[in-house]
């Protein structure tokens, strides 16, 4: 985590959802960043710069708190203690634009950006690429290969992405364009290195996901801000303002009257509703569904105890088991570990790793919502129930 952050931009975002998005209260239609520089602007628009060099494991949240990046990993190069995280150009770059190619933001493992505080709906989402480290001569900088997977709001679109294969050479743009939906306020997009490609061209280290810019343009008409009254003789209230006055309330509530009964009516649909049609990677449970699902946190229903606190087994409403850790009152680790661990295990994604599917922080609980494992311990999994230990034959 980035030590520049107060001790309230020192939360991940799964945890702010309850938090108010600005001091002014307003959502956000729009976002530019030029990733790993600093501020350009390019065609009239305006992309914020992201200079921050660190990047192992760490979360930043941008100055005016519309946009975050979280990092994960360290490259493997030899334990050198100057990672760069930034790559620059190697030689002149001759594309439209450049200056949003010059630089890039670079990850060993994880590259997560966050859109914040936006309006839900419709948009465009721009990714620019520029292979800046490789070359097309022949020397032994052109070897390198790097492949990554690029998600969306958790839906993989684009699975063992090559920059120079796709732009037709290295030093070379290519723009991928794609339609997100964002239905809580939050955009998501991460850059995911999953083992392949070359590692050690030209340098040992030198390989994970690698973006230059992103672009981020709503597919729906901006809502207007409303103007404060003005004072004075010329700003009497017309009919129309008045209309709108007396009618505006009375269209509001009946809107959330219709609201209402449409969300009612489709919980009640919910609980019929084929499991195969659930999203279960919904980032949040309410505590009313966690202690459904273990009943109340049912002693019978308890399956371990660690210094996080309690771990118990339960069923949701769509018949998937689950495994919900809880944070004891007594536990020394507090947020900032129960932040760690939900920023490191939504980073890692393998068959083989325990699946994250949320997290609830109603009140003053603080729960892990994880896939449940038969076999709940390394010993069970190699050994089954009944036998732990390996038998030694002695002479």
């Amino acid at each position: 985590y980035s030590p520049e952050m107060n001790s309230l931009n020192n939360v991940q975002p799964c945890l702010k959802k309850n938090f108010p998005c600005a001091s002014n209260g307003q959502y956000r239609s729009s976002l530019h960043i030029n990733c790993g520089d600093k501020e350009a602007i390019v065609n009239g628009v305006k992309y914020e710069g992201d200079t921050t060099p660190k990047g192992a494991s760490m979360l930043y949240l941008s100055p005016d708190s519309n946009w975050a990046f979280s990092s994960t990993g360290n490259f493997m190069d030899d334990n050198i203690n100057d990672d760069n995280y930034i790559a620059s150009d190697t030689s002149k770059l001759t594309m439209p634009n450049s200056k949003l190619y010059a630089k890039a933001r670079l990850s060993p493992l994880s590259l997560t950006y966050y859109g914040l505080c936006m309006h839900n709906g419709s948009y465009t989402v721009k990714l620019h690429f520029a292979e800046i480290i490789f070359t097309n001569d022949r020397t032994y900088r052109s070897l390198g290969k790097r492949k990554f997977n690029v998600f969306i709001q958790g839906r993989m679109v684009l699975e063992d992405f090559d920059i120079e294969q796709s732009a037709g050479g290295a030093g070379k743009l290519v723009i991928k364009t794609f339609t997100a939906y964002v239905t809580n306020h939050t955009l998501k997009i991460q850059f995911y290195w999953a083992g392949r490609g070359t590692t050690g061209i030209p340098y040992r280290g030198f390989y994970g996901p690698l973006i230059s810019a992103i672009s981020v343009t709503p597919n729906f008409q901006i809502p207007l801000a409303v103007e404060p009254p003005q004072t004075g003789s010329s700003t009497k209230i017309s009919r129309t303002s008045k209309a709108l006055l007396i009618g505006g309330p009375i269209i509001a509530i009946f809107t959330a009257l219709v609201v209402g009964i449409w969300i009612k009516r489709r919980q009640k649909n919910l609980v019929n509703q084929d499991p195969r049609a659930l999203d279960l990677q919904i980032g949040s449970f309410t505590l009313r569904q966690i202690k459904s699902a273990t009943r109340n946190f049912d002693p019978a229903n308890k399956i371990g105890e660690g210094g996080f606190g309690s771990v118990y087994k339960g069923l949701l409403s769509d018949g998937t088991i689950i495994a919900v850790k809880q944070l004891s009152s007594k536990s020394k680790q507090g947020n900032r570990e129960f932040v760690n661990e939900i920023g490191m295990i939504s980073a890692l994604q393998h068959p083989n790793l325990v699946r994250l599917y949320g997290c609830c922080t109603e009140g003053n609980q603080l729960l892990l919502v994880y896939e449940y494992m038969e076999n709940n311990c390394l010993a069970r999994a190699l050994f089954g129930n009944h036998t732990s230990y390996i038998s030694w034959c002695s002479p």
